[in-house]
């Protein structure tokens, strides 16, 4: 009889085990699910697919979510076995493993299927694991972090990339790319579903090994401290933040005309396309410009690290004064950053918003192989911080105000407490700026402004790397001026690069890496030993950060909180009591570090985001507006 057919099935093999992915299409077919829910392990494989991947835009559907375990998937319509899907997810037996899984939470409580406040703290990221064990991607001689390249070295040599074979279904059947496929290919496409299966199996066999993984490494007590993190900035990331949009559609036509505005003066100087390197490299020659930064092929360099210091501009677009800036790198880069902002955040502010003119950022919280957090979607970690303009676009709630608290130099505080660095901790302890203090030091009898840059530069070297090379690029110095201050630097610090010494004695002989005070484990490249502090510092700045959210969210006061960006804090608190809650933040952000304080500066910014960088005439005309 045709309604006695058996539910649907397709079949993969996964390490030479046959897996069946069962695909229901009626409601009988759901008591095998139902049996399959009680009879499992109590962690389950769990995925979801979408119509894409901007959770918030308009239109906006879950098309699928898997269940599996290590044997077994079941691949679940959300249309059509919603409430089964929900109950299965509000079981409160029942604990979920999702790579990546601030994704699928935030897809499952925008869709009403599963709240964040219920699932997040029953899932387990199969990515954190991964990062805890091995933070390299595959490019940087590790496992990699996406779920295909861990299967294959953690589960199967042969997992299958069936995201590969679905592009091509894309391309071929449905004339669509890898980004706009996933809402067009038929949902029941025996690809299609076979690739939504075998993601819950890779995972859950995936969480087996990395589970025991961290157990035999002793970081079960570092991986609960990450998931906590991760969850907190998911709240963030469901929580957005409020645009502007008649300011940022004014902003949309204005980048627009800045953009073709410089480059009318390019091509006054030869040069039709701002982004043909024949052409800027023939325009600055013919300027009489030269310079030793090559390419891969050997040809002169025309990014913006090298067109900045030939425009006078240091890389916070801030004037150098060192020379005459060139008129035509001038308008070289700030035709193409107009062209940027518009493209990569004005226009997605306006395509990206919810239906209540919310963006909502994707914040990854492990990021980094030093665990620095990410922004992206937009990637509001990239703005210039001497720039308001894009900034100005988000703005507070109504009745509310945008509040912020950034770390006082932080990376630099935490380099002096852990390689004991007597003038720098004596600099800290006197309330005196350390870039100031030490251009002081280099210079006793007076400096100038481009002198301070290398020093302060000099010192941000020591902390995120970079030598002789970068220092000049970023302060506008030449070789041969940046050279002897880095040698009376060392010798002004001689605890810095004893400290890389020593760290790089215990990596040799610690399996090649360095170990965190957190425990994190840092993988050193052999040909890059020397960034041992600068991993080491930036992990710890960065912890440091992770655990004031925690202690912010302990104090019940994370509502406040919109986004980490770098060291800085940024959120939002009804206007009577602004002043207050950024100080009570500012004083969560604080502690005792080996004896050094790490301060953070607190502050009520206004309107917007932009009005913290904003001139005090240009935010007294924004708040009067």
């Amino acid at each position: 009889m045709k309604g006695d057919r058996p539910v649907k099935i397709f079949k993969h093999r996964v390490n030479g085990d046959e897996v069946p992915i069962f695909y229901p299409e009626r409601d009988q077919d759901i008591t095998g699910f139902e049996r399959f829910l009680t009879d499992t392990p109590r962690v389950l494989g769990l995925d979801t697919e979408t119509t894409g991947l901007k959770i918030y835009s308009r239109g906006f559907r879950t098309r699928l979510v898997q269940f599996g375990d290590k044997e077994r998937a079941w691949v679940l319509r959300a249309d059509q076995f919603r409430g089964v899907i929900a109950e299965a997810l509000a079981a409160q037996e029942l604990r979920f493993a999702a790579h990546n899984a601030p994704f699928d939470l935030l897809v499952l409580d925008r869709c009403g299927l599963a709240s964040l406040e219920s699932l997040g703290p029953r899932t387990f990221d199969t990515y954190i694991l991964a990062h805890l064990c091995d933070p390299r991607t595959e490019h940087d001689g590790g496992a990699g972090l996406g779920l295909k390249p861990l299967s294959t070295v953690y589960v199967d040599n042969d997992a299958a990339d069936t995201a590969k074979g679905l592009y091509e279904v894309f391309r071929r059947e449905y004339k669509a790319n890898k980004s706009t496929g996933w809402a067009l290919i038929d949902i029941d496409h025996p690809l299609y579903v076979t690739y939504a299966g075998l993601d819950v199996v890779y995972t859950a066999r995936l969480l087996a090994e990395l589970g025991l993984l961290i157990k035999q490494a002793g970081l079960s007590k570092l991986a609960q401290f990450e998931h906590r993190v991760q969850l907190i900035t998911t709240h963030q990331q469901r929580r957005g933040l409020l645009i502007d949009v008649d300011y940022t559609k004014k902003l949309v036509d204005r980048l627009e005309e800045e953009s073709e505005t410089y480059l009318h003066i390019a091509k006054g100087y030869g040069v039709e396309n701002v982004n043909s390197t024949r052409q800027v490299i023939e325009g600055l020659q013919g300027m009489g410009e030269a310079w030793k930064d090559k390419t891969a092929t050997g040809n002169p360099a025309v990014g913006k690290e090298v067109l900045l210091p030939m425009a006078d501009l240091d890389k916070d677009w801030s004037r150098i004064g060192r020379r005459d800036p060139n008129p035509l790198a001038d308008a070289i880069l700030r035709s193409k950053r107009a062209a940027k902002w518009r493209e990569s955040y004005a226009l997605p502010f306006l395509t990206d918003r919810d239906e209540n003119d919310r963006i909502h950022p994707f914040i990854k919280s492990l990021a980094a192989r030093t665990a620095r957090m990410s922004v992206s979607g937009p990637p509001l970690q990239q703005l210039p911080s001497s720039d308001w303009t894009i900034r100005r676009a988000i703005v507070a709630d109504p009745g509310w105000l945008v509040i912020a608290s950034d770390y006082a130099q932080v990376e630099m505080r935490v380099l002096a407490a852990m390689a004991d660095v007597k003038e720098m901790k004596k600099a800290i302890l006197q309330g005196v700026s350390i870039h100031e203090y030490t251009a002081n030091l280099l210079w006793p009898n007076g400096y100038e402004k481009w002198q301070y840059k290398i020093a302060k530069n000099t010192g941000f070297a020591k902390v995120f790397g970079g030598g002789a090379a970068t220092i000049s690029k970023t302060s506008g110095a030449t070789l041969e001026e940046v050279r002897p201050v880095i040698s009376s630097y060392d010798e002004a610090f001689p605890e810095i690069p004893a400290y890389g010494r020593v760290l790089q004695r215990k990596a040799a002989y610690g399996g090649g890496a360095v170990v965190t005070p957190i425990g994190r484990r840092l993988p050193l490249d052999r040909e890059r030993a020397y960034a041992a502090t600068n991993y080491m510092v930036q992990s710890t700045a960065r912890d440091i950060l992770a655990k004031a959210l925690c202690a912010i969210d302990d104090a019940s006061m994370s509502e406040y909180i919109l986004l980490p960006v770098h060291d800085e804090l940024v959120a939002q608190a009804p206007a009577a009591d602004a002043e207050e809650v950024i100080r009570e933040i500012g004083r969560l952000m604080e502690r005792d570090f080996m004896g050094i304080p790490i301060t953070s500066d607190p502050e009520v910014y206004g309107r917007s985001w932009g009005a913290g960088y904003m001139a005090a005439e240009q935010k007294r005309l924004l708040d009067a507006a």
